[in-house]
C-alpha cells in the first residue's frame, strides 16, 4: 500500500512508519519541521514538509495523491496553548480529511484519545488540566467532523500513552476501561486497521491488555 502519516516525525508518526516501511509498504510522512527529513529517511518513510496549519487543500492533495491510505497522528504537543490545540488538533486533521476527499485518498484513520466524550456539550470534567481539556475538546470536534464525511473512516482513542516496549496484546473495542497503553501498540492497531477495510466508520478505544493486535481488529470487525 501507499500511506501517508501527518504528524510523521511524532511519538506514533514514525514508530508506524517504520514499521510500515519494514514490512513493504510505500510511506509519505507529512512533516512541518524540514530538519525532520532525515530522522524519515532513515526510517524508510518519504518526507513531504508541508505546515498543515498553514498549507493549502489543494497543495496536501497534491502531495497525497495516489495514496491508498492517509493516517493522522499529529498534534500540538503538551506544552502548545489551546490556539494551536484548535489549529493542529482540529484544523490539520480537518485540512487532510479535505485533502483526501480532493485526491480520492478514501480511507482515513485518525489518532484521537479515550476521553473525548467526557467534553461534549461544553463539559468541563472536575480535575482536569485545562490544557487537556482544550486538547479534548479540540479532538472531539475533528472527530464529529470525520464522522460526518463519505470517507472510510476509523477512529482510534487510545489511553494515555507510554514509551514502554510494545506487548503485541491489547484491549481493543468500541469501550473499554481507561489505561495506558504503549505507543509501539498503538502504531501496532493503526497498522493493522489499515489491512481491514471492514473497520471503516468504527470509533475503537485502546489500553493495553492480553489480546493479540491480529485478533483484537479481527474481533472489532465483527462487532
Amino acid at each position: 500500500m501507499r500511506i501517508v502519516i501527518a504528524g510523521a516525525h511524532g511519538k506514533v508518526g514514525l514508530r508506524l512508519g517504520r514499521l510500515l516501511a519494514a514490512r513493504g509498504d510505500t510511506v509519505l510522512g507529512i512533516i512541518r519541521n524540514p530538519a525532520h527529513a532525515e530522522d524519515l529517511r532513515e526510517a524508510g518513510v518519504e518526507p513531504v514538509v508541508a505546515d498543515l496549519e498553514v498549507v493549502s487543500v489543494d497543495e496536501v492533495g497534491l502531495a497525497i495523491d495516489g495514496a491508498d491510505a492517509a493516517v493522522f497522528s499529529a498534534g500540538a504537543g503538551p506544552g502548545s496553548g489551546e490556539a494551536r490545540k484548535q489549529t493542529v488538533d482540529r484544523g490539520a486533521a480537518m485540512l487532510l480529511a479535505d485533502a483526501c476527499t480532493a485526491a480520492g485518498v478514501d480511507r482515513y484513520l485518525m489518532v484521537s484519545s479515550m476521553g473525548v466524550e467526557r467534553v461534549r456539550d461544553g463539559a468541563t470534567p472536575r480535575g482536569v488540566d485545562p490544557s487537556f481539556v482544550a486538547y479534548l475538546r479540540a479532538k472531539l470536534a475533528a472527530e464529529d467532523d470525520l464522522m460526518g464525511r463519505e470517507l472510510a473512516w476509523t477512529i482510534l482513542r487510545p489511553g494515555r500513552l507510554t514509551d514502554d516496549p510494545g506487548t503485541g496484546r491489547v484491549r481493543l473495542a468500541h469501550h473499554v476501561p481507561r489505561g495506558d497503553v504503549p505507543r509501539d501498540d498503538v502504531a501496532g492497531v493503526l497498522a493493522a486497521l489499515l489491512d481491514e477495510p471492514a473497520t471503516a466508520r468504527l470509533v475503537l478505544e485502546l489500553a493495553e491488555g492480553d489480546v493479540p493486535i491480529a485478533e483484537a481488529v479481527a474481533a472489532v470487525r465483527h462487532s
